[in-house]
């Protein structure tokens, strides 16, 4: 019987010249600028980028000496816990639900997936009209029940609205992948298990979570970077960083540090250690998945 030998390039080059442009946009898009965040971060320069000196760790030593970068450290880790996990589990239990019916399934993902299309900014000041102090409805609602709400002056309740208008543009896209992950699944692991007296609970946790462990993974991966990363129009349409910089994340202090306040040292310094920690998290994240695989 022949065996099929594996496809092979008849030339050495054109593997090469294949990922070239791939190469060739990584280079530029994200390798030079982390080289030029690098550098600049151990410069000190005048506001207009004219002239610079270098300084070392005087950026680093700055940074590690103003108490405010440090709150803001706590801010964006309790934003970006809070984002995840409530993305991750809202959506997982919608997937989860949406999977178990058959009448209107069609019309409960179109509904599911109609938030990703809309531009975060656009969102955010969706959520900011519902919530404002004077017209909101929702803040009316509220103060029917007894419940004064101003978001612009109680630091909980911005930090609450911020992180409601992330997770909600997030949703739409955790429920695609978590959804398709459910119906990867083969139907006769769940007619077993059920044949078996195992409920749709049971069925979930013992048989749906463990399979679908490699895409719950990616999305918590994914939501990671998004809430560290890709929230800045959010806070900067809703809170602008505030109250008293409750909402103020590391992302947000970079654009603060850099386009307002100017000092292009100390934001490329913050842009590294943003780098790193995201770096970090996602090895630690690698390490922690590898090594459960490994045990099972």
């Amino acid at each position: 019987m022949a065996t099929s030998l594996p496809p092979t390039f008849k030339s050495s080059v054109l593997p090469y010249l294949l990922v070239m442009p791939q190469l060739v946009i990584t280079l530029i898009f994200f390798l030079w600028p982390a080289a030029q965040a690098l550098w600049s971060s151990l410069q000190t320069s005048d506001p207009f980028g004219f002239s610079s000196r270098f300084s070392g760790w005087l950026n680093f030593q700055n940074l590690f000496d103003d108490p405010y970068y440090l709150e803001s450290f706590k801010t964006t880790f309790i934003f970006s816990g809070l984002v995840t996990g409530s993305g991750l589990v809202i959506a997982l239990v919608l997937a989860a639900l949406v999977n178990h019916i058959w009448r209107g399934k069609k019309c409960y993902q179109t509904l599911f997936l109609l938030p990703y299309a809309i531009a975060p900014a656009i969102a955010a000041v969706m959520w900011l009209f519902l919530f404002s102090p004077g017209p909101g409805i929702v803040s009316h609602w509220l103060g029917q029940l007894g419940y004064h709400w101003n978001s612009a002056q109680n630091s909980q309740q911005a930090l609450f609205l911020v992180v409601l208008a992330s997770v909600w543009q997030q949703i739409s896209y955790n429920f695609l992948f978590f959804f398709a992950a459910l119906q990867s699944i083969p139907r006769s692991l769940i007619e077993a298990a059920a044949l078996d007296g195992a409920g749709p609970i049971r069925r979930f946790i013992h048989i749906a979570l463990p399979l679908i462990a490699p895409v719950s993974f990616f999305l918590l991966v994914v939501n990671i970077i998004y809430a560290f990363f890709d929230t800045f129009p959010v806070i900067d349409a809703i809170t602008q960083g505030g109250p008293v910089q409750a909402t103020t994340t590391l992302i947000y202090k970079i654009y603060r540090e850099g386009f307002t306040g100017l000092d292009l040292g100390s934001s490329a310094a913050q842009s590294v250690i943003l780098m790193a920690i995201v770096i970090l998290l996602t090895v630690v994240q690698f390490r922690f998945i590898d090594r459960k695989v490994r045990y099972q």
